[in-house]
């Protein structure tokens, strides 16, 4: 009798999904890194790769639960191959981009094809994969994921200062299209014609994460309370930027009670309400919306900061993310193998002291030297929190959701996950822009060494993402004296490290608000072993 052999398995639709999470993360690390050369090509100023990041963001955050509808409904390899496509089309937008609109655009449509190629690559590993190899897949597609972030971090600032930036555009497009060749030879499941998508709760969706993104981003334009000269209309007298927050704000709440009555009725639902039924499942959103606020406005800050107000290059910037990128990528490794749940438990209620310390630590420490040691030790500390729970909440809120939406958790925390992004990217820009300005408008005041016809020049709005450099010479075509373009430089270099410091400080409050709901939910005694080892999966 002939021995039963294992047959051999392909290695084809794990590359291609590798290449496809390679492709995402690189797309937005190569924007935080080329602030500088991005702003030069274009003649804007850098709040432009801002709205760019928040574009994007907000596209994967308000399409993604329904992207997870369209892949089963059409089946996994076509809807891969046609997002793909559109990825690779908007990677040549950004390439051939002139004006710096385009490369919003380009990010928008690069969000949408996200939004449905995370799905699908999940879906993918489950139908080209089964049992133990389903599982080996996933848990090396995960490692891969995690130890391409470092290598993408210091490809982007070396590209962008040896090359030009446009060149990492290049190569997501060749990449794209290695793997939209590939697809062709994916396996796939028949498309099943039955799914629905609700249509009313995406279109809540869209509107909801749109007015939420739009207000967070043009707080500093449009004006916190106050309406400033730049808001388009006014509402009695308040700034349309939080009421649009606002609004945004309470059609969640109207998304979920949609939800609530489309499964009392038994229609499909785009967003599960089971996710806001009890505290864990609140608690676990909260907490991944929070630590990605957090995660997403210090990935921006610090580039800002060593790009446009030291003047530094992309791969000095690359290098000094390189501790808080290392830190994280090992913490996530490390929590993978840890199984306990007392110890996950307790690591989700702690870690984020450990985010809240390393960051209150970074604000004290930090100055115009990346290479002291106090300030690699600090990001590594916040880079270690940040790792542990972007990693451990995913697994907490797939044990803690109920077992018929479980399979929907993941594109639920990347929902999330993206919608933190977009507002903890706004929330960088208006918080340090908000601290710059009242600290340079105290200095101006008392001050005597700098004419008052040179105020202008210093103003919030007009020098807040320049460099020293192009502030010099706006100064020196106003005809200032070399004393007060020397005293003006002095002033704007030092009010924006204050302001860096107080915005590590501000969210490492932020990560201590989000560390007390974890604390008042109690861990339980007991969790079955089907749930530990899903949520493992996950």
């Amino acid at each position: 009798m002939n021995a039963i052999t294992t047959p051999r398995v392909s290695w084809v639709p794990l590359v291609v999904v590798a290449i496809t999470q390679a492709l995402l993360a690189f797309n937005i690390i190569a924007l935080k890194i080329s602030i500088d050369a991005i702003v030069t090509s274009y003649n804007a100023p850098a709040s432009i790769v801002k709205t760019a990041i928040i574009a994007y963001s907000l596209a994967v955050a308000s399409c993604i639960m329904a992207g997870a509808k369209l892949v089963p409904r059409f089946g996994s390899r076509r809807v891969f191959r046609v997002t793909i496509a559109l990825f690779a089309c908007a990677m040549f937008a950004v390439v051939l981009s002139t004006k710096a609109p385009m490369l919003v655009i380009a990010q928008l449509l690069a969000g949408i094809a996200a939004a449905v190629l995370v799905p699908a690559s999940v879906v993918l590993i489950a139908d080209n994969y089964a049992d133990e190899q389903r599982t080996r897949a996933l848990g090396r597609l995960s490692i891969t994921r995690s130890l391409s972030l470092p290598p993408a971090f210091l490809l982007a600032g070396m590209l962008a200062t040896w090359s030009s930036w446009r060149a990492a555009f290049v190569i997501m497009l060749v990449l794209a299209g290695i793997a939209y060749v590939l697809g062709d030879r994916l396996n796939t499941t028949t498309a099943r014609v039955d799914l629905h998508v609700d249509v009313i709760g995406l279109f809540l969706t869209l509107v909801s994460v749109a007015l939420i993104g739009i207000g967070v981003d043009n707080l500093t334009q449009w004006g916190v309370r106050y309406p400033r000269p730049e808001a388009p209309f006014t509402v009695f007298g308040i700034s349309p930027a939080p009421i649009a927050i606002v609004l945004g704000a309470l059609l969640l709440k109207a998304i979920h009670l949609w939800s609530r009555r489309c499964r009392a009725t038994g229609r499909s639902v785009l967003i599960p309400p089971e996710f806001f039924g009890e505290p864990r499942e609140r608690v676990a959103l909260f907490s991944i919306f929070t630590i990605g606020t957090v995660s997403a406005a210090v990935t921006f800050l610090i580039p800002l900061y060593i790009e446009i107000v030291q003047g530094r290059n992309s791969l000095h910037t690359a290098l000094a993310m390189i501790p808080f990128t290392l830190s994280s990528v090992a913490a996530a490794v490390l929590i993978g193998r840890v199984r306990a749940e007392k110890y996950l438990r307790a690591i989700a209620r702690y870690g984020f002291l450990i985010v809240a310390a390393g960051l209150a630590f970074l604000g004290s420490a930090i100055h115009n030297d990346w290479s002291d040691f106090a300030v690699i030790l600090s990001m590594s500390i916040a880079g270690l929190g940040e790792g542990a729970l972007a990693t451990l909440l995913l697994r907490l809120l797939v044990t803690d959701a109920p077992q018929e939406c479980r399979s929907e958790a993941d594109p639920m925390s990347t929902a999330a996950s993206h919608l933190a992004a977009a507002v903890g990217t706004a929330l960088a820009g208006a918080l340090v822009i908000a601290l710059l300005g009242a600290t340079v408008q105290r200095d101006l005041k008392v001050n005597p060494e700098v004419a008052a016809s040179l105020r202008a020049h210093l103003n919030l709005d007009r020098v807040a993402f320049v460099s020293n450099d192009l502030l010099r010479q706006r100064l020196e075509d106003a005809l200032a004296t070399p004393e007060q373009v020397s005293e003006a430089i002095r002033i704007n270099t030092q009010a924006r490290l204050r302001a860096l410091k107080a915005s590590f400080f501000a969210l490492a409050g932020l990560a201590l608000i989000a560390f007390i709901p974890n604390v008042r939910i109690p861990a339980r005694s007991s969790v079955g072993n089907d749930r530990a080892t899903d949520a493992g999966r996950a």
